[in-house]
């Protein structure tokens, strides 16, 4: 089945499970809450969850189709499609973004297997000393990338859908159990009217855009990994109804973090704009104030963990099937190699938090830190520009009735009339939105 390291998913739900994973991450679970918390709970909420099925969920399809009618990576499926040199380099731009999210992006996974470390062996230091600590950072970050080097060294089916299999539902048990107690905490109360409760006086325009940019980043969109993942799809498949079952999984898990969280944060009097150190510097004070707080934060922290494990496997497998499909690669030295050069890269993002002055203080686009700066970069920057080109794409080059061809294929009447609206928010909508975005991080808006 993989004669050059490409395969397919054994199974429907293998790939719904895989690529909600890819969804689902720290996005989720660390940074959908501080900034649910700063731009004032429930309304936000609504906002989102508008935002992730009007706007995030039509180009999530379009990169489906693309992958699936291709069966290639991001550069071979533009090469594909378009006689233009040009549109290649948005495949080219969505190598490079997994490889540079990657590589920050595992820097702060690694913190939470430090975390996990720390509770079962008790430690003194506070969130700062332990991110300036050399030998913890670049440990815990290349113990996170040898994590995901061995799940896609696996493969389609036996790598990355096999542990899916395992990780996702693992992550919604351990949300769950999390919830259930917090619920019973005194005080709880008033987080739940806080995250449930919607307050429209909050609502600005700062909120909205704010709103737009976690739906689009949450799902994935715009360097490629759901057309990597839509290469692997059989042509059985129903490329909406996978579609719509991802946006509600990554959506779900977003919203069970958020219940999660802010009933304990109210419980102990703490307010919710802590800002992105919530999750390590307020949730292990509040951990210590609970009974068994040890084992609420191990799991907690366990389950951090998988959900950023899940992202890590989807950002390295886009360079990997890259490397597969246009160099011939095998997919043991494709996975290898890359892991390797994104630890090199992720370095100084491991080493910017304190410990080499120079990486912590460097400041660029009014980012302070190469982490910063990176996540700067690669997440506000290049995520909305390849997302805004796949629309665009789709939309008016490869052309919206041949992507009906490839979406139409087992789907319903109904789902044919749903689809003829879906053709008019990819070709407009869709861009003019993600274009607002785009303007509205560069402008500072």
């Amino acid at each position: 089945m993989e004669q050059t390291g490409r395969g397919i998913w054994g199974s429907r739900l293998g790939f719904i499970l895989a690529a909600a994973g890819s969804a689902i991450g720290l996005g989720n679970i660390w940074r959908y809450p501080y900034i649910t918390g700063q731009n004032g709970g429930a309304a936000f909420v609504l906002l989102y969850v508008g935002c992730v099925f009007l706007i995030a969920l039509p180009v999530l399809i379009a990169e489906l189709s693309l992958g699936r009618r291709t069966t290639l990576d991001p550069v071979g499926a533009f090469k594909a499609l378009s006689p233009s040199k040009k549109w290649p380099m948005v495949g080219y731009l969505g190598v490079i973004t997994g490889i540079g999210i990657l590589s920050f992006y595992a820097v702060v996974a690694g913190w939470t297997l430090g975390y996990i470390v720390r509770t079962i062996i008790p430690s003194t230091e506070d969130f700062a000393q332990f991110v300036a600590n050399p030998f913890e950072e670049i440990g815990y970050f290349a113990a996170f990338l040898l994590l995901t080097m061995f799940v896609v060294l696996g493969g389609v089916e036996k790598g990355i859908e096999r542990w899916s299999k395992f990780l996702m539902p693992a992550l919604f048990v351990l949300l769950g159990a999390l919830i259930i107690y917090n619920l019973t905490l005194p005080g709880a109360g008033a987080g739940i009217e806080f995250y449930l409760k919607p307050d429209f006086s909050k609502i600005t325009a700062s909120t909205a855009l704010a709103a737009l940019g976690q739906a689009f980043f949450s799902l994935s969109l715009g360097m490629g990994t759901m057309i990597t993942y839509g290469s692997y799809i059989s042509k059985k498949e129903n490329i909406p109804i996978s579609g719509a079952s991802v946006a509600i999984a990554d959506t779900t898990i977003a919203f069970l973090a958020g219940l999660m969280i802010f009933p304990a944060l109210f419980s102990v009097g703490m307010e919710p704009t802590q800002g992105p150190a919530l999750v390590f510097n307020v949730l292990p004070a509040v951990f210590a104030q609970m009974p068994a707080g040890n084992v609420i934060s191990l799991a907690f922290f366990i389950l951090l963990a998988i959900a950023a494990l899940t992202s890590t496997v989807s950002l390295l497998e886009v360079p990997v099937a890259y490397m597969v499909d246009q160099k011939k690669w095998s997919r043991k030295k494709a996975t290898v190699v890359v892991t390797a050069a994104t630890f090199l890269i992720g370095l100084p993002s491991a080493l910017s938090q304190g410990t080499v002055e120079w990486f912590s203080n460097l400041t660029v686009f009014g980012q302070q830190g190469v982490l910063s700066i990176m996540s700067f970069v690669f997440s506000d920057l290049s995520l909305p520009i390849g997302g805004f080109f796949i629309s665009l794409f789709v939309g008016w080059v490869w052309g919206v009735d041949k992507a009906y061809q490839e979406l139409l294929l087992n789907t319903s009447p109904m789902m044919a009339k749903i689809l003829s609206l879906w053709g008019i928010f990819v070709r407009y909508i869709c861009p003019l939105v993600i274009l607002l975005i785009l303007v509205s991080k560069i402008l500072g808006i």
